[in-house]
């Protein structure tokens, strides 16, 4: 009855959006907490040589999977796109909108109104309105929350002893999470396979994708997941042996946890989830793994993607100066005669 209340009061005075920002902030504090106590004595000195020992052919693979995953990341956009019926917009424009949102999303936070944003700027010049945007976004994160359901799911019934590591649950406990999760899988796969399904209302609605779609859909999420596991499995110590299964859960589940604190990056969350999940490994070789694939994941796509919006915004501006000026120069240019150069999206968009 108290629970009830107390649950009662916090969802009428706080509020939903205030429950998850307290969530977060709960979620960030303890990070920091866990952080402080395993970090305090770390030999930065023993980070560095870490570094410069790492095996050259394991970073470059790693450099590579992290690649491939951006460009699996691109397909969440255009899959989005044929899903709304917006077949016009070319696959190049989808992967510019796709690897900027994610790349600025991942790194500032609160991807949905980051990303979102990333993606109104692109996707407006070829017509597409704010409602357009807002499922492309649904879309996307429905492929991201499938693929984690099926990367997670299996992996914590083969060995849920990996998800034990950082939830703390008994891997009984475990391995029932992940077969539920298996089951609810399969059953959202059957029930938009039954017939056309409709989500939202009035005119934010989306059609999910039908059967065969939907295994589409769950494929391009396990293989963005796979081939981020498969990076940070690169970059771990050669020893003591993990196999990728277990790492892949530990790995999604740390991937989760970041999300959930809305954390730049997931830093800190992210990170302390996989340093209490793999005591057995040296702090200082893992900080040093960590600190790569962060390099690689975070910081490269981020400078990229800035500087990939930072040229596009420059050519949409040098070629509305070259409009004006052909206007202005034009013969019957004045006020009564001035025509608007109708607005067609071109390679800068």
């Amino acid at each position: 009855m108290a629970q009830s209340k107390l649950w009662r009061f916090l969802r009428d005075k706080v509020g939903l959006h205030g429950l998850g920002f307290i969530l977060s902030l709960l979620i960030i504090g303890f990070a920091v907490v866990v952080l402080y106590r395993m970090l305090h004595d770390l030999k930065f000195d023993q980070v560095w040589q870490v570094l410069r020992d790492k095996d050259p052919k394991a970073v470059i693979a790693a450099f590579v999977l992290v690649a491939c995953a951006y460009l699996t990341l691109t397909l969440y956009d255009f899959f989005a796109l044929k899903t709304i019926g917006r077949n016009h917009i070319p696959y190049r424009v989808a992967a510019l909108a796709g690897f900027c949102s994610y790349s600025v999303g991942h790194n500032v936070g609160f991807t949905v109104f980051t990303g979102g944003s990333v993606r109104y700027r692109i996707y407006s010049a070829w017509n597409l309105t704010a409602i357009d945007v807002a499922k492309i976004c649904f879309v996307a994160g429905l492929t991201f929350w499938l693929g984690n359901i099926a990367v997670l799911g299996l992996g914590i019934l083969i060995h849920p002893e990996a998800a034990t590591a950082v939830d703390q649950l008994p891997p009984i406990v475990n391995r029932l999470i992940g077969a539920t999760a298996i089951a609810g899988l399969v059953g959202y796969i059957i029930w938009v396979s039954m017939a056309p399904r409709k989500i939202g209302r009035a005119n934010w609605y989306v059609i999910l994708p039908a059967g065969k779609l939907t295994l589409v859909q769950v494929g391009i999420g396990i293989l963005d997941l796979s081939l981020c596991a498969a990076a940070m499995y690169m970059l771990m110590p050669v020893s003591p042996y993990i196999d990728p299964i277990s790492l892949s859960v530990i790995f999604v589940t740390a991937t989760l946890l970041g999300f959930a604190s809305h954390a730049p990056g997931g830093l800190g969350v992210f990170d302390a989830a996989l340093l209490v999940a793999l005591p057995q490994f040296d702090k200082e070789e893992l900080v040093g793994a960590l600190l790569l694939f962060r390099l690689f994941y975070y910081i490269v796509p981020f400078a990229l993607a800035l500087t990939l919006l930072g040229s596009r915004e420059l050519l949409i501006s040098l070629r509305s100066k070259r409009l004006r000026a052909a206007e202005a120069g034009a013969p019957g240019s004045g006020a009564a005669g001035a025509v608007k150069a109708p607005h067609t999206p071109d390679a800068a968009e």
